[in-house]
């Protein structure tokens, strides 16, 4: 679809448009929850592991926490005090349905962008959809990138701390299974998005929204919202918080650059002009 076709249709005709990359954008996304539906065991043994001492992250922080001398560490216990159950008839069906649709989500990640990027696309200079040539591959990258991270340094993390906070011994942990599950979703999903940031900056920058000083300028700012947004997805206490928050910070400097870059670029090609 050309530019100049894109300017002749109507309100309605984009709008029909939109219906149909979101049509298929949703049906990649069922046969991704079918499939995951249908490997439940695989599925669930995976998003179970963190309730695990033998998670590969328990095992490395406990070597860590031995090799400063820290004996006396819940990395190191042989397992976790509490169970997980199901307290309703319809428990374990419905957090089989909405886990495998996130599953979903999460693995057709990648096409989903494809249907947002092909709807957006014809309306870019040729120019610009050259540049942003990579933008589906360096997108899903970051986001899967997120989802790992999420996954096995947020979610372990709080769930270690979670099991073992205790605030009288008259009280056992049993958790639900709705809970545990709505803990490692919005772990891995907040943490995909959130490694969206330089994405998110390189756009900005394009339309002008954004520029390397203003992020320079308020740098200090961005520090403090980092910290808040590690508070939020991290549980209280501040090693947890430091952990999420170098990566994160990292990619706000990844970001300038980024932003310095297109700024750049932009002029290059206005000294051409």
């Amino acid at each position: 679809m050309t530019k100049k076709h894109i300017d002749e249709m109507s309100f309605l005709d984009h709008l029909e448009e939109l219906r149909w990359h979101l049509v298929r954008a949703t049906i990649s996304i069922a046969i991704a929850a079918i499939l995951a539906f249908i490997f439940k065991k695989f599925i669930f043994d995976i998003i179970f592991g963190p309730t695990h001492m033998n998670f590969p992250t328990y095992e490395g922080l406990c070597k860590v926490s031995q090799f400063f001398g820290m004996t006396d560490t819940t990395f190191c216990a042989t397992e976790f005090p509490f169970i997980i159950q199901s307290r309703t008839f319809a428990g374990q069906f419905s957090a089989h349905i909405w886990t495998s649709i996130y599953a979903g989500f999460i693995v057709s990640f990648p096409y989903v962008l494809y249907q947002l990027w092909s709807f957006i696309s014809p309306g870019l200079k040729p120019s610009e959809r050259k540049n942003s040539r990579g933008f589906i591959i360096v997108a899903s990258l970051l986001f899967f990138l997120g989802v790992l991270f999420g996954y096995y340094i947020v979610t372990p993390l709080s769930i270690n701390f979670l099991a073992n906070y205790q605030i009288s011994d008259e009280i056992s942990n049993e958790f639900d299974i709705s809970s545990v599950i709505a803990l490692v979703r919005s772990s891995a999903l907040a943490s995909g998005f959130v490694f969206e940031l330089p994405i998110i900056i390189y756009f900005l920058t394009k339309v002008g929204l954004v520029t390397p000083q203003i992020l320079k300028k308020y740098r200090k700012f961005a520090l403090v919202i980092v910290l808040v947004l590690s508070a939020v997805i991290t549980p209280p206490d501040i090693a947890s918080q430091v952990i999420v928050a170098i990566p994160i910070l990292i990619l706000y400097q990844v970001s300038i650059y980024i932003s310095a870059a297109v700024v750049r670029n932009q002029k290059r090609k206005e000294k051409r002009a």
